[in-house]
């Protein structure tokens, strides 16, 4: 869902504009229709689009998430009709972080090292039940979840997940980025 400016955005301050639970009027939805028609944009939509279709991934492997992973720059499952066929192995090339497999409390200091490095904006996704929650290993040696060492902005289910989760998780981070919604670590205030 993108997230739509509205004329009362705008700082118009009319009765109709101010109604909370009124939607858009006749003007504001002849105006969006017209923008999609004639391909008029904004800087922000523009550069928005620019993010989501360059993406330069790192890879965080660690367990059997990370063959998944490997699997989507098969020809098979193509990540690069994305845009994404560099897969960096250099966090200053990065900008999205793909953290696939359990990740013990040793590797909570590379992996936070690994992700300040990166670019900015970044984005960072979680794979695999392991990553996301700690999975099945509910033990003094695994982290619980990667979002206690980095911001995450996505989470992809599954032990493992298959390509196809994946690639789903990374589409729907596209459409977040496309919809103007900051990056994790900006909305939890998460120092870089």
């Amino acid at each position: 869902m993108a997230l739509e400016r509205r004329l009362r955005d705008y700082g118009l301050q009319s009765e109709r504009l101010l109604w909370p639970t009124k939607g858009p009027g006749i003007f504001e939805t002849e105006v969006a229709d017209l923008e999609e028609k004639l391909m008029l944009t904004t800087l922000e939509k523009a550069v928005a689009w620019a993010q989501a279709k360059s993406m330069w991934p790192d890879t965080f492997g660690l367990a059997c998430c990370a063959i998944e992973m490997m699997a989507i720059v098969s020809p098979r499952y193509d990540i690069a009709r994305f845009g994404m066929e560099a897969f960096r192995s250099s966090p200053r090339q990065a900008d999205l972080l793909i953290v696939s497999g359990r990740v013990a409390h040793k590797m909570a200091a590379p992996l936070r090292q690994i992700y300040d490095q990166m670019l900015e904006p970044k984005w960072a996704i979680a794979m695999g039940a392991c990553a996301s929650s700690g999975g099945m290993f509910n033990n003094y040696a695994v982290l619980q979840g990667v979002d206690k060492v980095v911001a995450v902005d996505i989470h992809v289910p599954g032990c493992p997940p298959r390509p196809e989760a994946l690639m789903e998780g990374i589409i729907r981070l596209h459409e977040k980025v496309q919809a103007g919604i900051p990056p994790a670590y900006e909305i939890r205030g998460v120092a870089s």
